[in-house]
């Protein structure tokens, strides 16, 4: 590979000029390990026949260094892969303006951020990025916690327990007025019939 491939791939992101010219797509991916994922890249502005770069910053690296993973030339339908990269473990190739990069039967090292790239006059232009996260398991999304409801009496039966107790206490009072009201009434009879009885044994005593 040439010397000044090696410089170009080695600079760091934040000294980089990105652009929409290169549309790239997903954004990020988590994927289960033995799958795999195709990487989209188009062109919008730039020449059909530029030179596509594909790139990736390894997950967790501190120098956020870039590793060369295959480039595509559009003119000649040729890809020339980086060293230690596995020809049917990514796959490159193009239509149009568009190119793909698929990477196949996913292993956790394949973790990392991917980067289409072109070299434009006289800055580089980048894709924004492709997160991929491979797991062994994927995460679950934890079941919400059951809160017991306090039970609440009903309003409607408390409301008619005061009510049957307002009622009966209505009754039972009516019922002590009656009795009091036939005492009072009987009473009187009775003080009335005895008054009588005394005038008539007086005038019976007189004759």
């Amino acid at each position: 590979m040439q010397p000044w491939l090696w410089l170009v791939f080695s600079v760091k992101l934040a000294a980089l000029w990105s652009s929409s010219a290169l549309v790239q797509t997903p954004d990020s991916k988590t994927l289960l390990t033995s799958q795999a994922l195709e990487i989209s890249c188009e062109a919008n502005t730039l020449s059909k026949t530029s030179l596509i770069y594909w790139l990736r910053q390894r997950r967790g690296s501190k120098d956020k260094r870039f590793e060369f993973l295959v480039s595509w030339n559009p003119s000649k339908g040729v890809a020339v892969y980086g060293e230690g990269v596995k020809k049917e473990h990514m796959i490159v190739f193009s239509h149009l303006s568009r190119s793909n990069l698929n990477l196949t039967r996913l292993k956790l090292e394949d973790s990392g951020t991917y980067f289409c790239m072109m070299i434009g006059s006289p800055q580089l232009i980048f894709g924004k990025g492709t997160e991929l996260r491979v797991v062994d398991v994927l995460p679950t999304t934890a079941q919400p916690t059951k809160t017991t409801a306090l039970k609440r009496k009903p309003c409607s039966v408390t409301r008619l327990k005061a009510q049957t107790g307002m009622t009966c206490g209505l009754v039972t009072l009516s019922l002590l007025v009656a009795s009091i009201l036939v005492l009072l009434v009987s009473l009187s009879v009775a003080v009335h019939f005895h008054c009588l009885r005394r005038k008539a044994r007086i005038r019976f005593m007189k004759q």
